[in-house]
């Protein structure tokens, strides 16, 4: 599955909805919506819009790290990183079909205690050299399969390319989590085909 995060600077303006519907277009099943600013009536302008989008697609809309826009959007989940709230309020807020996800890392701990307390997946990573986090810890190969007993999906992500998603997968990743090698792309439609065609060979 390939799970997208969009990006304020690569997708300013407009080009916001037009690169996340030609990811949806391109078989992005899950879009993350991830925008740290503080202009909170464009922000949830732009949730909104997502959500509706999503739909058209039959794909999810997750809000980065922001349960009262994943509320007020009525979008369809919520990330959360280490620090950024408790998975047991959101999933109170949310209710039992949300899709609530966890950043775990490069700790499998951080996974059983987010498992223990309501999360939906668990997210780790980096996995290569990331253009949207070059400092975030470095998370091995290993981990991924390390990881299968977990009975939620696994979402890989950091760094990932068509040419190196396939490792992650055959490592034990459920999905892969992409930004920058996505929606830096010319064509986004056709880069999210690429990375599809990668992970489901």
């Amino acid at each position: 599955m390939l799970y997208a995060i969009t990006d304020s600077t690569l997708m300013p303006g407009e080009l916001m909805l037009t690169k996340a519907q030609a990811a949806l277009q391109g078989g992005c099943q899950w879009l993350q919506y991830r925008d740290k600013s503080t202009n909170q009536p464009l922000r949830l302008t732009q949730a909104c819009a997502l959500k509706s989008l999503c739909e058209q697609y039959n794909a999810k809309l997750i809000i980065n790290d922001d349960l009262q826009l994943a509320i007020a959007s009525q979008a369809h989940g919520l990330h959360l990183g280490q620090g950024d709230g408790s998975v047991q309020q959101a999933r109170q807020c949310l209710g039992a079909h949300a899709t609530i996800g966890v950043t775990c890392h490069d700790q499998l701990s951080l996974a059983n205690t987010a498992i223990r307390d309501g999360a939906s997946y668990v997210a780790f990573g980096r996995f290569f050299n990331s253009a949207t986090k070059p400092d975030a810890k470095a998370a091995p190969l290993t981990l991924l399969n390390q990881a299968r007993h977990l009975n939620v999906p696994v979402i890989a992500i950091g760094g990932i390319t068509p040419d190196n998603s396939r490792r992650v997968i055959e490592a034990g990743a459920s999905a892969i989590a992409v930004c920058h090698s996505l929606f830096a792309c010319d064509n986004v439609k056709n880069r999210a085909r690429d990375f599809c065609r990668a992970i489901s060979t």
